[in-house]
């Protein structure tokens, strides 16, 4: 019978340790209370596409992004998927429908291969009660979360379709930008579809947009991410 050598069971804790270091709710925390967490959380992976969430179950847990990035969806009555957000590593869904414990009408999807932990009500709230730190920085991610929802708002109230997805873009350097020689490359990939399905436009009016752009020398791509140049930036 095979059993598996201490020394990589080991590695693995070590691993998932390091990975709980980079998440947003649990910075602060000493590496004796992350392992702590990690003993309470039940950890899975996802493959591209596949569901994370169903609405039906968005009061039953709250999901923190260990690795990848997923995105939250809500079909219209014509069967076109809205996307309501995309979230990627050290960020966190679900967790409002554990506060207030009422369902989300939507669902998240993989977007990438991703790695989840899943973190059930009860551990939640005893958390909350019993780590300040935990608490202050769901506070931070919640008013972030909050200010997110009124530029989509605002973003979403534009009759120009142009201004929509710059202004999208502009969300997208904040949270996801890196500041190169050729202008700020976007560390999250995005397909037209996925930038319409955002915006809520048509995929044809956004790769429309987009070969504009790069004929302009506005926009480039890099290892199939977006590089966003500062005369975009300026405009």
């Amino acid at each position: 019978m095979k059993t598996s050598h201490p020394r990589h069971g080991e590695y693995m804790v070590n691993k998932e340790l390091n990975l709980l270091e980079e998440i947003r709710l649990f910075r602060g925390l000493t590496r004796s209370e992350l392992d702590e967490v990690r003993e309470r959380i039940a950890i899975k992976r996802f493959k591209k596409n596949e569901t994370i969430l169903r609405e039906e179950d968005t009061n039953k847990y709250m999901y923190v992004i260990l690795k990848g990035r997923v995105r939250a969806v809500q079909a219209t009555e014509e069967g076109k998927e809205i996307v309501l957000g995309m979230h990627s590593t050290g960020e966190m869904f679900g967790e409002i429908s554990l506060i207030d414990k009422n369902t989300v009408p939507a669902s998240v999807i993989a977007a990438t291969d991703s790695l989840v932990a899943t973190i059930s009500r009860e551990v939640f709230v005893e958390w909350l009660h019993s780590r300040p730190k935990i608490l202050d920085n769901l506070l931070d991610m919640l008013c972030r979360r909050f200010r997110e929802g009124m530029e989509r708002i605002r973003m979403l109230n534009m009759n120009n379709a142009s201004q929509r997805i710059q202004m999208l873009f502009m969300r997208l350097i904040r949270d996801y930008g890196e500041r190169q020689n050729e202008g700020y490359l976007l560390k999250i990939k995005l397909t037209h579809n996925e930038i319409a399905n955002m915006t809520g436009l048509t995929r044809e009016t956004v790769t429309r947009i987009i070969k504009r752009w790069k004929s302009e020398g506005m926009l480039l791509m890099k290892g199939g991410a977006f590089v966003v140049r500062d005369a975009l930036v300026d405009t």
